[in-house]
């Protein structure tokens, strides 16, 4: 499945909240989800290659999934 990272969830990787989480880490949660996402969901507990634990929201669409946002935590 393709996975689309919004510029949106781009650049709050930038904000301190998310520091060390990088785009290849969002990509790799997003593709684990299983199943169809058919509504914007809020998906938790995931961690970074560097430790850090984000959650994100994503939506499936007929181009791929998007990935809407990214929160740190």
């Amino acid at each position: 499945m393709r996975i689309i990272v919004t510029r949106h969830a781009q650049g709050r990787l930038q904000n301190l909240r998310q520091q060390n989480i990088t785009v290849e880490d969002v990509i790799a949660a997003a593709g684990s989800i299983p199943g169809r996402v058919t509504a914007a969901t809020r998906f938790r507990g995931f961690i970074a290659r560097s430790g850090r634990m984000f959650d994100l929201v994503a939506k499936d669409t007929p181009q791929g999934r998007v990935v809407i946002t990214v929160i740190g935590k």
